[in-house]
């Protein structure tokens, strides 16, 4: 899950340097699917992690970041709150 949200926001950010600066039509064919790969990988872990509730899922569905705030949700849903 770390690796596909990691992998999902850097494509992000690699489609819009892309379309701020060069617009070239194929970093962005290259780059696309493979943002979209790990966006739909992110959905699917994060629904099939133990940890995961409909929320989890939800988040995750988010694109760009949705990989990462799941992540997060999910990571902290092991630490008790503090007493």
């Amino acid at each position: 899950m770390q690796i596909s949200a990691t992998v999902e926001l850097v494509s992000l950010l690699a489609l819009l340097i892309n379309m701020a600066t060069a617009n070239a039509p194929g970093i962005a064919a290259m780059i696309g699917p493979i943002h979209g790969c790990a966006w739909l990988f992110s959905i699917y872990a994060a629904s099939q992690d133990s940890r995961s509730s409909t929320r989890s899922t939800l988040i995750a569905a988010i694109p760009g970041i949705g990989g990462m705030l799941a992540l997060r949700r999910l990571t902290h849903a092991d630490v008790a709150p503090a007493q």
